[in-house]
């Protein structure tokens, strides 16, 4: 799925990715109507929450782009974010071994939690290596902030040259941490690095994915020249 600004589109409209499967694919019946589908954000990947879709459920999902399911408390349909305007903007739709569940992978806007938590799961934030893609977030959001008051929208104002100015100085920095600082400092310099190099990928008009992309291309590929 594609997305302009804040609105979904339909699934069968993407440009890039599987396309969903067909209804006629799933096996409804299993659970007398209902699939579960497992809610995951495509950044982070979280789990979000986990809800049911029947056929006419899920057909609404992969024509308006946005997750819908079936409320078993409520007896019906039900689209997230309609009266919250917490949405969930499908990316990707894929089906177990046995087509009897789903996994969504979404772009939320706002929280998936009726308690107003990211999670329905805790309130711990992203795991592991989603913080780098939680930060990112963080750093489109700040895009839009006062200067004045923001390092990151200051950063982001005064244009790539100045971010990588600032790459440069964390890199030298957590090259001496490396080399004879102790690991505190190691890893405090590393995430100064991290942050700064994500704010330069930003000025740039590119995101994570596109170093992830390079390294997945990359994988099972010697680094060393043969011969």
């Amino acid at each position: 799925m594609t997305k302009i600004g804040d609105a979904a589109l339909p699934l069968h409209h993407a440009s890039h990715g599987p396309p969903p499967p067909r209804g006629e694919e799933l096996d409804f019946d299993k659970g007398g109507g209902l699939i579960p589908v497992v809610v995951q954000d495509a950044a982070t990947l979280q789990v979000l929450t986990l809800a049911y879709m029947d056929r006419a459920a899920f057909d609404e999902t992969v024509e308006s782009g946005e997750a819908t399911f079936f409320s078993r408390s409520r007896g019906g349909r039900w689209r997230k974010g309609e009266t919250s305007g917490d949405r969930l903007h499908v990316v990707s739709i894929t089906p177990d071994c046995d087509a009897d569940a789903l996994v969504l992978k979404v772009r939320p806007v706002g929280n998936a939690c009726h308690l107003n938590r990211t999670s329905c799961f805790g309130e711990e934030d992203a795991p592991g290596i989603g913080r780098l893609a939680r930060l990112e977030r963080t750093i489109a959001e700040r895009a839009a902030a006062d200067p004045a008051t923001s390092w990151t929208a200051r950063l982001l104002a005064e244009g790539p040259k100045r971010a990588a100015q600032k790459v440069g100085e964390e890199g030298v920095e957590t090259a001496l941490a490396g080399a004879a600082g102790p690991d505190e400092e190691l890893a405090s310099e590393a995430a100064d690095l991290l942050y700064h190099l994500l704010v330069l990928l930003r000025a740039r008009g590119m995101g994570l994915d596109a170093v992830l992309d390079v390294l997945a291309a990359r994988e099972g590929k010697s680094g060393l020249r043969e011969g």
